[in-house]
């Protein structure tokens, strides 16, 4: 079945991406998470015949929402192969590159997947079913030092240790395979008047490790100079702080770490700058259509 855009995923902050990538009409494009192809469309509205788009998704319902447009490439992988996959198909360097790593409505309200704490289903999460790490292997097999990094720094949850102690204990006697055996196996962590809040931060914590989200947005900014064009632009859609930190830290210091390193007469030799010098946020009006949108901050640098 085709999913449309607006059932896939709604597109945050669409009009403010597509004027932050300054867009030419004969130009090369990436969208790095394609998803409901919201944003890709409309890119390709601001193409002409001759411009070009790549789109990387590395879930593969992702592509039935690929329009009919001989100037769109779909690449089927996550976008931590950006450059190797655009260097292969000889489109370097590129104009613009579009990451909103928000995770899809689509993706979220299918059970099987495993992205959802209210529903049930298999605790899966994987964004490409074709790795093998599955969340429920995360809980099952982690050692106590692991999930403690998990939980602590991919979801900020504050009774980290009480969680994992748990989790350790319930998983002697009973292999954790699904949302409702993990959700009951950590009942006695969850706060009575916080549990939506809670679980969507250990449910978070989970889905980062296991997609390794944090790693490939590393590997995406180390080549993002390189796979750009000189006036190129970078535009960045982060929905919690870890991701915007990490892109932040880059536009600013041209790495992740935020070290801005200097020669000996201070100079730098940073190869990007920021367009916008605070975030970008959704205005009360978006957030009211799309309750999704409220965490979003939008960050826009161009290579010098």
């Amino acid at each position: 079945m085709v999913k449309t855009t607006e059932a896939y995923h709604l597109p945050v902050m669409l009009d403010e991406c597509i004027k932050g990538l300054a867009i030419k009409k004969d130009g090369i494009y990436v969208d790095v998470t394609f998803g409901g192809g919201g944003h890709s469309k409309e890119i390709l509205k601001h193409l002409g015949d001759n411009g070009k788009l790549y789109a990387f998704d590395q879930d593969v319902d992702a592509a039935q929402n690929i329009p009919d447009d001989p100037r769109l490439v779909f690449i089927n992988h996550n976008f931590r192969f950006i450059k190797q996959f655009l260097d292969y198909l000889k489109a370097l360097p590129v104009d613009g590159i579009l990451a909103d790593l928000g995770i899809s409505s689509y993706q979220i309200n299918v059970a099987e997947k495993g992205f959802a704490h209210r529903l049930s289903g298999e605790l899966d999460m994987r964004m490409d079913q074709r790795s093998g790490l599955k969340a429920s292997d995360v809980v099952n097999n982690y050692n106590e030092r692991d999930l403690l990094k998990v939980f602590n720094q991919y979801g900020e949850v504050k009774n980290t240790f009480k969680l994992v102690q748990t989790i350790i204990e319930q998983r002697k006697t009973k292999t954790i395979v699904t949302i409702d055996d993990f959700k009951d196996s950590i009942r006695s962590c969850i706060p009575v008047k916080e549990e939506s809040k809670y679980l969507s931060q250990v449910f978070q914590a989970l889905r980062i490790e296991v997609n390794q989200e944090m790693k490939a947005l590393e590997i995406l900014l180390e080549n993002v100079t390189d796979v750009l064009a000189s006036g190129g632009r970078l535009v960045v859609m982060s929905y919690h702080s870890l991701e915007d930190r990490m892109v932040k830290n880059f536009i600013n210091s041209g790495n992740i770490s935020g070290d801005l390193k200097k020669d000996f007469y201070g100079r730098t030799d940073l190869k990007i700058k920021a367009v916008n010098k605070k975030p970008i946020i959704p205005s009360p009006e978006e957030i009211e259509r799309n309750k999704r949108a409220r965490s979003a901050k939008l960050r826009i640098a161009e290579k010098i």
